[in-house]
């Protein structure tokens, strides 16, 4: 497995732009709608065989091990080139957890299928009530001999529509506090009493389904970490996912088609408009610097702390408002469905970065965890 890190930045973000050139399909890359699983699957596949799937795995696991910077330049030339988003829950947050909480067995056993895309991943967490109260959720997993049998109902479940294995909170014991009752369990969604439904997202995708549970089965093997110990996991796995949503890339590919649209106003030499943009320029490159930290304390193997929550505020409310700005400077033409002036997609970058100030827990919650944890605020 090749070394990337012995590269220059420059070097590498070349080699990144020469993969994607070389080996993605066109048919698939800068599409208003993201194309079904069944059109991503060959590339899923290439990249895995090219070892291009897993950037922040270990090289020991079939992963890039990249260093944080490269792991910006990883997500910006894939943004930049119009590479679809594949499904992510193994890699990005099925992938760290096992690798973290995961039996050595565990670890056998599904971290390889994930490359392969033999077993595509959901995340069984949000529920009816029990959205960013996570700690909340009712879905229920008694054991009956060598077998947990699980009954509840998840929504929002990221990837559903697409996916065959689940990863599930469950609550194990209603007798204690409820944070210290739940299970994380690894769930194989081909068996009967397992239905989902597709949920419509106002970008248009039906990204989301609605899982019901109705005594599914799983192997007590399938329990990552302690029985009744799955909040430490999920924890543990939020932090990955809001690293990931604190990423800088989101937000730059919004400034870039921002900076593209100001070129075709003619407003290139507007003061007041240019220093809003610098305002938010500002904000991206410091969202950059502690991205930067937070992968490399994670790349170390130090915990996660508050600086995740931090990250997600920041990086998502800054998407947002790049996106803001974009439709206000193209006035009705903000309402406009797909391309403006040819490349520029106001409307649906503004819809899709309403969306990261939500999952991962909302912007709300995550103000008022930090007002707790961080400066000692009653609740």
């Amino acid at each position: 497995m090749r070394d990337w890190n012995a590269l220059s930045d420059a070097e590498f973000r070349r080699a990144t732009a020469d993969f994607i050139e070389g080996f993605c399909p066109k048919d698939i890359r800068h599409r208003d709608e993201r194309p079904a699983f069944a059109d991503l699957m060959a590339w899923y596949r290439i990249m895995s065989e090219q070892g291009w799937l897993a950037p922040a795995w270990p090289r020991e696991h079939g992963g890039m091990d990249l260093a944080p910077s490269k792991r910006i330049i990883h997500l910006e030339e894939m943004t930049r080139r119009g590479v679809p988003r594949v499904m992510e829950q193994g890699v990005m947050n099925v992938g760290p957890a096992l690798l973290i909480n995961g039996t050595s067995e565990q670890q056998r056993q599904y971290l390889p299928r994930i490359l392969s895309g033999e077993h595509l991943w959901c995340q069984g967490y949000s529920e009816p009530g029990a959205g960013s109260d996570l700690a909340a959720v009712r879905t229920e997993a008694v054991i009956e001999g060598d077998e947990f049998v699980i009954n509840g109902h998840k929504i929002w479940t990221s990837g559903a529509l697409d996916a065959n294995m689940m990863y599930v909170l469950a609550r194990t014991d209603k007798s204690v506090a409820k944070q210290k009752g739940l299970s994380f369990i690894l769930v194989d969604m081909a068996q009967p009493g397992l239905t989902v439904k597709p949920i419509v997202t106002i970008a248009g995708d039906a990204e989301f389904g609605e899982v019901f549970l109705d005594n599914v089965r799983a192997p007590l093997v399938n329990l990552v970490g302690p029985l009744n110990g799955g909040w430490g996991v999920t924890k543990s796995l939020l932090s990955f996912e809001r690293i990931w949503a604190g990423s800088p890339h989101f937000g730059s590919a919004a400034m870039a088609s921002l900076l593209k649209l100001v070129a075709h106003l003619g407003r290139t030499e507007d003061p007041v408009l240019l220093d809003r943009i610098a305002e938010l320029k500002l904000d991206l490159d410091d969202i950059t610097a502690m991205y930067e930290m937070a992968t490399k304390q994670v790349g170390g193997g130090a915990p996660i702390g508050l600086e995740a929550q931090v990250l997600k505020i920041m990086a998502s409310e800054t998407y947002a408002r790049v996106s803001e700005l974009g439709l206000e400077l193209a006035g009705e033409y903000g309402a406009l469905d797909g391309a403006l002036f040819g490349e520029v997609k106001l409307l649906k970058t503004f819809l899709n970065s309403r969306a990261p100030t939500i999952y991962g827990g909302t912007a709300q919650i995550q103000r008022n965890i930090l007002a707790k944890a961080a400066l000692g605020l009653p609740s």
